[in-house]
């Protein structure tokens, strides 16, 4: 019988696995065969396998029970991914592994079979999304503002908390430094850079289990990486940010500017780079994960 694993996950992305520790030119390799994956490969004959045959597998972070402490020796480690198979299954299964999308909490059980891990059972407990655009046009000018401010002080990465016009917070915005010979849109987006403490912060910060959306943007003229924590996963913000990047439902047809929240604005004027909030989300929390950067 195979062994297996119950527990909470965080379903990371849905993607060819990443393969990162081979430096052998599996790389090479998988460029040729069109994977666009530039990682290198792990050496393992199976997983290599999958990644030239195109199989997609989930990429999922198991959530703790209670909160990490990032100052623990093995604070990291427990945001390592892992993989699951996405294909292949049947019946009611099939349906609900289909249906997992980015950003998803799930209480799942996984099987293992010769390394690999495929779900014996699935259930989403919360449907957080995470949304992924690398190159954007027309970086919202909270963060280039916030950004400029962080290079002066020359750190490399920072945040504040964004704020609706009626000065309500509505989000949490992370940037991260990408410097040349980095790729942290890749990191953050294959799990190798965790951003699952930073929703955690913004769950505990909100005393709540409602839904995010969570928007990880690479400007095309900017060197940095904007991991965007909306609040309000059906708010006029996530809509607004979805419809500006093209990143799926927004407000296409126009902004009511009698939903709930505001015209829509909060995108273009999100937050004020001096505003240190009252809140647990601003500069002055300690987050020793962002260290790795």
């Amino acid at each position: 019988m195979d062994p297996t694993t119950s527990g909470r996950f965080r379903v990371h992305d849905r993607r060819r696995r990443p393969d990162i520790d081979d430096e052998s030119g599996a790389a090479d390799a998988v460029d040729e065969a069109g994977s666009g994956d530039d990682e290198a490969g792990s050496g393992d004959d199976e997983a290599d396998a999958a990644v030239v045959d195109g199989a997609e597998e989930f990429v999922l972070v198991e959530l703790a029970d209670e909160p990490v402490d990032p100052t623990d020796p093995d604070a990291e480690d427990r945001f390592d991914p892992l993989y699951a198979t996405a294909e292949g299954y049947e019946g009611d299964l099939a349906d609900a592994v289909d249906a997992l999308e980015p950003g998803f909490v799930v209480d799942a059980t996984l099987a293992w079979t010769d390394g690999s891990a495929r779900f014996r059972d699935v259930e989403v407990v919360r449907e957080t999304r995470f949304r992924f655009a690398d190159g954007v046009e027309g970086m919202f000018e909270a963060a280039v503002e916030t950004w400029r401010q962080i290079r002066a002080e020359g750190e490399p990465v920072g945040s504040i908390t964004t704020r609706s016009n009626d000065g309500d917070p509505n989000g949490a915005l992370y940037l991260f430094a990408d410097a040349p010979g980095s790729d942290t849109f890749d990191e953050v987006r294959t799990g190798r850079l965790p951003i699952e403490p930073l929703v955690a912060r913004v769950n505990e910060s909100r005393d709540d289990d409602d839904p995010r959306e969570v928007f990880v943007l690479r400007p095309a003229e900017h060197e940095f990486v904007a991991v965007y924590v909306v609040f309000d996963r059906d708010g006029v913000l996530a809509q607004t940010v979805r419809d500006t990047y093209d990143l799926g439902a927004g407000l296409a047809a126009g902004l009511d500017a009698s939903y709930p929240g505001g015209d829509g604005d909060d995108l273009l004027d999100a937050g004020d780079p001096d505003d240190s909030g009252d809140d647990d989300l601003d500069d002055g929390d300690d987050f020793d994960a962002l260290d790795r950067l």
